[in-house]
């Protein structure tokens, strides 16, 4: 592939309405950007571990270091830094693609950013940035992966916005946290004022609006001050809510509320700001991402069989299907109001029982619990206690027979008959990922199929399943669970067992228990025998 397949992007005109916004830039293949707030939380590491994973599979990528306050991106690849950016005039496309450097890593490149250069980049000078913005659309890559660094300037925020698939980076600290939900109301202000910049008036409106309120507002709370302003104006401003879409990555997980923190993230980040925030997946904490820095390299080239490079994996799997899939966009909801039924507050349907609800109601009370990690710089304490009482109020009421029948007569006059079951809708990145893993699974397993742990778990996840309802429904051990898939032999118990084990995992994922068994026992078998001649 050439730079040749790629159009060229003039320089934009004098009368461009803002240069320096994502509208400037078109063309771009896969366009990855990772970002999201705080320093320090992983980015980097995101960053480096997706364009190696996707140059593993083949595919030209360019990893850009677009930091401007920590470039270091050189250095997870033992390179050395560089000291001057690449030209932008119009007329050097070819010394741009010039700064590119090769790596390690077969067909992965970097586009380094200048290290310890006196002056600001020069994406972030004035009257430059959308021809960065543009040049870096037109390199010779099908992936292009960008790490933009901490904070929420405009240069971030609009590559973010611009990007196919924007991941904010955290980690389960207060801090961590509430940066990026600063970042979510900084990047929807941000992508507001572009939808509004030929609208002078209602562009003037949400300058006034922004300046009562006094504080980078929630989209939800400038919608609000909207409705009292100009329908109009409010109906613009939930349209771009809905379809601002951030994905979201949460690093260095140590404890099981850590493995919780990105699923609860994302609803509130819909209930409460009015955007949505996909969970793309977690990152344990591991060791091995500390000696892979010290050896500068990235992690899924030391140590690929690591925990967080599993990890990493998984999340690579998924940004690779939803830039696969071809979603269709979707109209907006109905503007929100604040008037929620019980069954809304709980997160559950019309249909859910008694069991279903107190499962609902401990779920929902660990995520407003006051000191809350996920609710962290969200809600005032005031706002936290509002919550803790509707959600009391909500479990009262629909665990008590005689008030949920009349509750439901009075919230729902015209429904007829027994309420209809809801089916779960998985978030677009889980979604994206199992139609992607059941399409490789329909080519790879037939009648004479050898299923390894690594296939067991491909089928698993093809089905949006977790080692944990396993457990839970076959009452065995998730540590067991995950030896099976790992292969870990020494972590499982004796060979009778196991093949029970094996069996009952088969039926759970309804594949044939026989030759699932046969196949894997097999495996168990060569395995031991060949430690054993050792």
């Amino acid at each position: 592939m050439t730079s040749s397949s790629y159009p060229s992007f003039p320089p934009p005109s004098s009368d461009a309405p803002d240069p320096e916004g994502p509208d400037a830039v078109r063309g771009a293949r896969r366009l990855v950007v990772v970002g999201g707030g705080r320093g320090g939380v992983g980015k980097s590491l995101v960053a480096q571990n997706l364009a190696v994973y996707f140059a593993q599979l083949g595919k030209p990528v360019v990893l850009v270091d677009a930091d401007p306050t920590g470039a270091n991106l050189h250095a997870s690849f033992g390179l050395t830094a560089s000291s001057h950016d690449p030209p932008i005039e119009a007329s050097a496309q070819a010394q741009f693609e010039g700064g590119l450097v090769a790596t390690q890593v077969p067909g992965l490149s970097l586009l380094p950013a200048p290290h310890d250069s006196i002056l600001p980049p020069l994406a972030l000078r004035a009257g430059r940035k959308a021809r960065w913005l543009a040049r870096i659309r037109s390199l010779p890559a099908e992936y292009l992966v960008v790490d933009v660094g901490p904070g929420h300037g405009h240069f971030a925020l609009d590559l973010m916005l611009e990007a196919d698939v924007a991941i904010c980076v955290t980690v389960p600290e207060p801090p961590a946290i509430e940066t990026t939900y600063r970042f979510l109301r900084a990047a929807f202000r941000r992508r507001l004022r572009r939808a509004l910049l030929r609208d002078r008036y209602r562009l003037g409106m949400m300058e006034r609006a922004i300046t009562e309120i006094g504080t980078l507002p929630s989209p939800l709370d400038l919608i609000a001050a909207f409705q009292k302003m100009d329908v109009k104006l409010a109906e613009i401003a939930w349209s771009e809510a809905h379809r601002m879409r951030m994905n979201l990555v949460v690093n260095q997980t140590r404890v099981r509320t850590d493995l919780e923190v990105g699923t609860w993230m994302s609803a509130l980040a819909l209930r409460h700001l009015g955007v949505p925030l996909d969970e793309l997946g977690h990152i344990e904490h591991d060791d091995t991402v500390w000696l892979t820095v010290r050896r500068n390299k990235p992690l899924l080239v030391d140590s690929p069989t690591s925990k967080a490079a599993r990890n990493l994996e998984r999340i690579a799997r998924r940004v690779l299907a939803i830039t696969a899939s071809r979603t269709q966009a979707t109209a907006p909801p109905l503007m929100p109001t604040d008037d929620l039924s019980h069954y809304a507050v709980l997160g559950i349907t019309r249909s859910s029982n008694d069991e279903e609800v107190r499962r609902a109601y401990k779920r929902q009370r660990e995520v407003y619990a006051t000191g809350g990690l996920a609710t962290s710089a969200l809600l005032t304490e005031a706002q936290l206690k509002g919550e803790q009482s509707r959600l009391d109020e909500a479990y009262d009421t629909l665990l008590d027979p005689v008030r949920r029948r009349a509750y439901d007569l009075s919230t729902f006059p015209d429904a007829e008959g027994p309420p209809a079951a809801k089916r779960s809708v998985p978030p677009p990145a889980l979604a994206a990922e199992q139609l992607m893993l059941k399409s490789e699974l329909a080519r790879e397993i037939g009648p004479d199929t050898e299923f390894t742990g690594t296939l067991l778990r491909k089928v698993r996840e093809s089905q949006g399943v977790e080692l944990v309802e396993i457990s839970a429904r076959t009452k065995i051990a998730r540590t067991h669970l995950a030896a099976i898939e790992e292969e870990e032999w020494a972590s499982l118990p004796a060979s009778v067992y196991v093949k029970g084990f094996v069996a009952e995992l088969a039926k759970f994922l309804r594949l044939d228990p026989s030759q699932v068994q046969k196949t894997f026992m097999r495996r168990m078998r060569e395995a031991q025998l060949g430690r054993g001649d050792q």
